[in-house]
């Protein structure tokens, strides 16, 4: 009878030999995973994503997360597709086909099929001299060493290899279609991101009254600073004479004037706001405050009415449900 500690000892060395493999997996990357993504990212049809047994189950997972994820995708089963489900491939497809060995029957028998259907192949293989690689216009190599597996045979380090290649293929490619949280909102209406970005409005996470940040537009260097610490947030607005915003401060405005080593007692928020700052209506969908944000570069907008007078300040970690890291409990 083995003890809780040899037990634990057990799953600790799976744990190392499946990161052994990922590491070993991200030295060999090089222009052939750029040539992959490059080709997916092309392709005018669908990327179809196929595989047979436990690599079936990480192709499926696969086709999943590029489909989430901005690439229209969907699984394949190779013994299905020899039996009538080849009529799902068109022209312009991308097929990825996935398999450790590199010579999984079932898959290499539909390739000549999948080539004359014009689909174009990309094969993610543990063997990068199999007959597979060999047909694949790029072939990425997901070999290990060794399973995580005592006998050496079950599918364990193999699987996490091209699972892992495969989540890497998907983020490459949202980062060419520029995809963004509220793009993931659209593909998830079910999930909680999706819910929170489509049915919440700014308005419900609106930073007010003691919590909101502002200065008057004669404020001191040290009285920015003082607000900025005190609220947290990450910008204060600016106030002008009449009650509306006159402009923005940032923690990044504040490094700057340090970094010039301008002589802060002669500073006023004045001459140092962004003036004409983006702001946001109230009752705007948090789906479209985040595309704001996301656009141009920034982590908070004011809230205005329509005379331009501040009602709040918005924040992204509260639009997307996360604590931002000054409200985290201690301990």
């Amino acid at each position: 009878m083995k003890s809780d500690a040899e037990i634990t000892a057990r799953g600790r060395e799976v744990l190392a030999v499946e990161g052994e493999a990922l590491a070993r997996v991200a030295e060999r990357l090089d222009e052939r995973f750029a040539a992959a993504v490059r080709l997916l990212h092309g392709c005018t049809g669908r990327v179809i994503v196929a595989g047979m047994g436990k690599s079936g189950h990480v192709a499926d997972k696969i086709a999943s997360t590029l489909s989430s994820t901005g690439t229209p995708a969907f699984f394949l089963h190779p013994g299905e597709a020899a039996h009538g489900d080849l009529g799902m491939v068109i022209a312009g497809d991308v097929v990825l086909a996935v398999s450790n060995s590199g010579r999984t029957r079932e898959l290499v028998a539909i390739v000549p099929n999948l080539k004359k259907l014009g689909a174009r192949l990309v094969a993610l293989v543990g063997d990068p001299d199999s007959p597979l690689a060999r047909e694949a216009e790029v072939a990425l190599d997901a070999s290990v060493v060794r399973e995580a597996c005592p006998l050496n045979l079950a599918p364990t380090s193999s699987t996490t290899a091209a699972l892992a290649l495969g989540d890497a293929l998907a983020v490459a490619l949202m980062e060419l279609r520029q995809f963004k949280a509220d793009d993931f909102a659209r593909y998830h209406p079910g999930g909680l991101l999706g819910d929170r970005l489509l049915l919440l409005t700014v308005d419900e996470v609106l930073v007010t009254d003691e919590r909101f940040p502002k200065v008057g537009i004669g404020a001191s260097f040290n009285e920015v600073v003082e607000e900025l610490t005190a609220k947290r947030q990450g910008i204060t607005a600016v106030v002008g004479g009449g009650g509306g915003l006159a402009g923005v401060i940032s923690n990044g405005d504040v490094l700057r004037v340090l970094a010039q080593k301008r002589d802060t007692g002669r500073l006023s928020a004045e001459t140092m706001m962004t003036r004409n700052p983006k702001t946001i209506p109230p009752g705007t969908s948090a789906e479209k405050a985040v595309a704001v944000m996301e656009t141009h570069n920034i982590t908070a907008l004011v809230v205005v009415d329509d005379e331009r007078r501040p009602l709040g300040l918005v924040h992204l970690h509260d639009l997307l449900g996360r604590k931002t890291f000054w409200e985290q409990p201690e301990g």
